[in-house]
């Protein structure tokens, strides 16, 4: 069973506190890399945490949440392993997953529902890679290996 990846900021921390309940409902193994409350921190230090772990083969996937997603999301997706895509809609995680073999979901914690995330979460972790045509993209993507 993989094991998925957890970090937030303050203002993905309620989110995230959703996101763990939904991964145990869900009977689904995570490893949480912070932050552990709302007290105000920095995003970097977490999203670097959680691709520090990737790498390390410590969690297989991840999934990430800032207030908008944009900075944490830019963070992830300054390591060379790491494809961390921002998803505001159920399709956009489908076609992440689908596609471009997206290894972190990243979402927005003061923007989404519960209910949203949760059928984000649905698409996300349930959508396989389709290979193909997209692999020759997705090995272009990295500035050096």
């Amino acid at each position: 069973m993989k094991i998925i990846g957890l970090a937030s900021d303050h203002a993905g921390f309620a989110l995230k506190q959703f996101v763990r309940q939904y991964l145990e409902a869900h009977h689904i193994e995570y490893k949480d890399y912070g932050t552990y409350s709302e007290d105000s921190c920095d995003y970097p230090d977490y999203a670097h945490a959680l691709a520090n772990g990737m790498k390390n083969g410590e969690v297989a996937q991840g999934i990430a949440i800032c207030g908008s997603g944009e900075g944490i999301s830019m963070t992830l997706n300054k390591h060379q392993h790491i494809r961390a895509a921002l998803v505001w809609e159920p399709e956009i995680a489908h076609m992440t997953r689908l596609h471009n073999d997206a290894n972190v979901l990243v979402m927005p914690g003061r923007y989404i529902s519960t209910e949203t995330a949760s059928k984000i979460m649905d698409e996300f972790l349930g959508t396989a890679f389709e290979g193909g045509r997209h692999i020759r993209r997705i090995e272009k993507i990295p500035v050096s290996k």
